[in-house]
């Protein structure tokens, strides 16, 4: 197994805010979150870590038998528990200036509200991502919005070539072995619908709820329509709904919305989905599309929990069709566009036509195999290039 020592960027801005605030990280399962927390409470005087899935810790952080304080406390899938926003917000009003607390969870910890007080003003919620290529290969900075890319450096084509065929997430990743993936992937899906959706969710349709997760990866990159997929799977239109919402939570997939403006006539509004471990994407370029998406979302969530930015992430689609993959913006506005593309020299009229319409101030398109160079306005780049460029 290859060995992995760059540090996570999320770990510097977490430190920085827990002389402050509460800090929550969130994140798919097995994305090194618990790794994360032990790394920042390894170099702490005084702290321990419990974790909600060990009966004992459950009993010694429910009886307030903490260490002494000043401590960092480290809570690990803790949202598990009921009344876990009610009990820390207790806890940070009685103890906030003895004790630091970082939690962490495989669930959106910002808008789980499953009973007690809101912790609003007390916490800053990160999300942490698999790796990507910036963050794999040791490049720790993200772009200032509304500035263009820094398309001067490249990682290696075979770090691409590892994160397309094995994912993001850590333990496949720097394993770079098929039948480590494979078994890593069976497993991680075994857990994620036997415990982390019968511990955090209500479903009583198990079985049709991870036939819906099946059908996600063939339909990446496109339109996600409920009605075509309660269909399939011959449900209501309201079982559909909830079981995206909960996927979606829970850190499995996440949708791409189209952008909503008065000067392009859209045809629908329906959402694309992708998928948070991009290496279940069977087709190619469906898969190629997909890592270039969780590029592009780490970004935005980057800038927006560790600096505070509005950027968001969009596709593009008009009444007659035309449509481009991705649209970031910032404070609403247009900030880039990006098509991504396995190979070829033709550039997108599509990209072209909206970077007009819409005056997008940079325009790329991203292709795994191709050469450098830029085209009435277009900057066509190759992935190695692009992905260096983000955090």
């Amino acid at each position: 197994m290859k060995k992995h020592t760059r540090p996570r960027t999320l770990e510097a801005p977490i430190r920085e805010d827990l002389t402050r605030k509460m800090v929550f990280i969130a994140g798919p399962r097995q994305v090194g979150k618990t790794t994360l927390a032990r790394s920042i409470l390894a170099t702490e005087r005084s702290g321990a870590y419990f974790s909600w899935d060990r009966r004992e810790d459950r009993r010694i952080v429910l009886s307030g038998a903490l260490p002494p304080p000043p401590s960092l406390v480290v809570l690990d899938e803790f949202h598990k528990y009921r009344s876990w926003k009610r009990w820390l917000k207790g806890e940070w009003d009685a103890h906030g200036g003895e004790y630091r607390f970082l939690v962490t969870g495989s669930a959106r910890l910002d808008v789980y509200r499953r009973g007690g007080d809101s912790l609003q003003g007390r916490y800053h919620h990160y999300r942490l991502h698999p790796f990507t290529a910036g963050e794999a290969s040791g490049r720790l900075v993200a772009p200032a919005p509304s500035a263009p890319l820094a398309l001067d450096r490249a990682v290696s084509k075979d770090l691409v070539g590892d994160l397309l065929r094995y994912g993001g997430f850590p333990e496949p990743l720097f394993a770079g072995n098929a039948r480590a993936h494979r078994r890593w992937r069976k497993e991680r899906l075994d857990r994620f619908f036997r415990e982390d959706v019968r511990d955090l969710e209500t479903v009583r349709d198990l079985s049709s709820m991870e036939l819906l997760a099946d059908l996600l990866p063939s339909r990446v990159g496109s339109p996600l329509s409920l009605d075509s997929i309660r269909g399939d799977l011959d449900v209501s239109h309201r079982a559909v709904s909830r079981w995206m919402q909960i996927l979606e939570r829970l850190y499995f997939a996440h949708r791409v919305p189209p952008f909503e403006t008065t000067r392009v006539r859209a045809l629908k509004k329906q959402p694309k989905a992708y998928l948070w471990d991009w290496s279940l994407v069977p087709e190619p370029g469906a898969r190629f599309e997909n890592l270039i998406a969780a590029h592009l979302l780490r970004l935005c969530h980057y800038l927006e929990d560790v600096d505070g930015f509005a950027v968001s992430l969009h596709y593009l689609r008009d009444a007659s069709k035309r449509e481009v993959d991705f649209l970031v913006t910032f404070d609403r506005k247009p900030w880039f566009a990006v098509e991504a593309r396995l190979g070829g020299s033709d550039v997108s009229p599509h990209l072209r036509y909206f970077g007009s319409r819409l005056r997008i101030p940079h325009l790329y398109q991203v292709v795994l195999e191709g050469r450098d160079f830029v085209h009435e306005g277009v900057r066509v780049v190759p992935a190695a290039k692009f992905l260096a460029a983000l955090p």
